[in-house]
């Protein structure tokens, strides 16, 4: 008996399943090991397969750090998706609860971000997927702002208020002297308190604070 050739959507299939389970090592590495020592040796190792098995599915590091990166902030997007159609569009407090909830439950896409921030090494099509990242973020603070009564430069206010948010994670993640939970209840006590300030500047009118 003549043996079956595998149909091509069934290799494709299990092309997405193999990828998908080298994102899953990925980013397990990732939360256990400081970002710059990653290696594609302990990603191959987590998955069990050989580091050149990965290079079937990615060029290099950074293609894969992209894509463990899109996986996670697809899912925050998601998140805030859910808190306009809630809310209507209100609720900058409940925003930078969603915002610092997450990236404090998953480290690792925290440390991916700042990772992209800081060293400002990628390039080319990557460069793109990532402004599209930050993009789709930004369109999602915005109309929080418009639909709290914002006028004036709404875009600004939205990178204003995305840089004061990753300032309360990285100045308080790992503060001393406290415990988890006690950490996580002071970022979101700042993170609501800076939403409340935000909200009276946006809602002054333009020049007030914004232009």
């Amino acid at each position: 008996m003549d043996r079956k050739t595998p149909s091509p959507k069934r290799g494709e299939q299990r092309r997405r399943v193999r990828k998908a389970a080298i994102v899953d090592a990925a980013e397990k590495v990732f939360a256990e090991k400081p970002f710059p020592k990653v290696s594609m040796r302990d990603i191959a190792r987590e998955a069990g397969i050989s580091p050149a098995l990965i290079y079937r599915h990615f060029p290099d590091q950074q293609h894969l750090f992209m894509e463990a990166f899109l996986r996670g902030t697809t899912s925050l997007l998601e998140r805030f998706a859910d808190h306009v159609a809630k809310t209507g569009g209100q609720g900058l407090e409940e925003a930078s609860d969603t915002f610092i909830t997450f990236l404090t439950e998953r480290g690792e896409y925290f440390k991916m971000m700042t990772h992209f921030m800081l060293e400002g090494t990628v390039h080319g099509e990557l460069l793109e997927r990532l402004n599209a990242i930050e993009r789709s973020l930004l369109e999602r603070f915005d109309e929080l702002f418009v639909r709290a009564g914002a006028t004036g430069n709404v875009r600004l206010m939205s990178h204003c208020f995305f840089a004061a948010l990753n300032g309360i994670l990285i100045t308080f993640r790992q503060h001393p002297g406290r415990s988890d939970l006690e950490v996580r209840q002071h970022m979101h006590q700042i993170g609501r308190i800076m939403a409340r300030m935000f909200l009276q500047a946006a809602q002054a009118g333009p020049g007030a604070v914004f232009p």
